[in-house]
Formats: structure tokens, C-alpha cells, sequence
């Protein structure tokens, strides 16, 4: 996992904060379908980040502490989700057990994002005062065709 990783100046940034309930994931799940939908990106890419999402901030409610925020940067070149929280504890990959009901998220990130996906300290954007762990992916905006997706007039 990339422990840090420099994020470039997006043209689109927004925030949103979650709450420490059952609903959020389902919450969160339907923001980023919507705003990534907007972009006209693939079907299979909006679906990629859907699921990412979902991981990362389930493994924020369970191992992470609360303000939790949600955080998409889209420019011309990738889109990346962050999600943070309070806790000083790195995200760790567990060790692959097929029959284990959790700990599968991080492998799944990994290998949706083709490994661009990590960790670092992160200023949060609802809660300017306050620094936390953003945990993280990155996937390119290019649709089927491998062409760049323009970004929506206006933006």
C-alpha cells in the first residue's frame, strides 16, 4: 500500500461528512454513483468505485474514529475517493483466510485500483481545524475506449 502520495490540485473537489450509522455506507454508496454517473464515466468504473467506497469507509466505522468524511477530487486526468478519520492507526491488509468474514476490503481496493490506492495524513475539509488519516484510491478517467473523459462544462 502507498503510505503517501501527493495529490494534484483537482479541478472538482467536494466533502461530505458521515455519520456513525448503519446508513452511511448505503449513503455514501448513492453520492459517488451520482456524481461519478454526472461525469458520463463508464458503467464498470462508476461500479469500481462504488464498491471501493464501500470498503473504505466500512473499515473507517469499524477500525477508525469518528469525524468521518467523505472526499471525491475529479480532474481531467483520474478521479480519487478518500475517506477520513481520526485514528492514528495505518490500515493493514489481513493475512488471506477464505473463510474469514472480514478482511478482504484493502485486497479488494488493491486490486481494483491496480494499486494506486494508500494512506496519509489528511487535513479534513468539513472540519478545516482538525487532521486525521485519509485512506484512499485513484482511478483513471478513461472510458471503454481507453479516450480520456472530458470534464463537464463549467467545472
Amino acid at each position: 500500500m502507498t503510505l503517501l502520495r501527493s495529490a494534484r490540485r483537482s479541478r472538482m473537489q467536494y466533502a461530505w461528512p458521515l455519520h456513525d450509522d448503519a446508513r452511511t455506507v448505503g449513503h455514501a454508496r448513492a453520492i459517488i454513483r451520482d456524481e461519478l454517473s454526472a461525469l458520463s464515466l463508464c458503467s464498470d468504473l462508476v461500479d469500481d468505485a462504488v464498491l471501493m467506497v464501500s470498503e473504505l469507509i466500512t473499515n473507517a466505522l469499524m477500525y477508525g474514529d469518528g469525524p468521518y468524511e467523505l472526499a471525491l477530487h475529479v480532474d481531467a486526468r483520474e478521479i480519487m475517493c478518500l475517506v477520513v478519520d481520526s485514528s492514528p492507526l495505518l490500515p493493514q491488509p489481513s493475512p488471506p483466510d477464505v473463510g474469514a468474514e472480514h478482511g478482504r476490503g484493502l485486497r479488494i481496493i488493491a486490486r481494483l485500483s491496480d494499486g494506486f490506492y494508500g494512506c496519509h495524513p489528511q487535513r479534513y475539509v468539513t472540519h478545516p481545524d482538525l487532521v486525521g488519516k485519509a485512506t484512499w484510491f485513484a482511478l483513471p478517467r478513461s472510458g471503454a475506449t481507453g479516450n480520456v473523459v472530458p470534464l463537464r462544462a463549467g467545472t
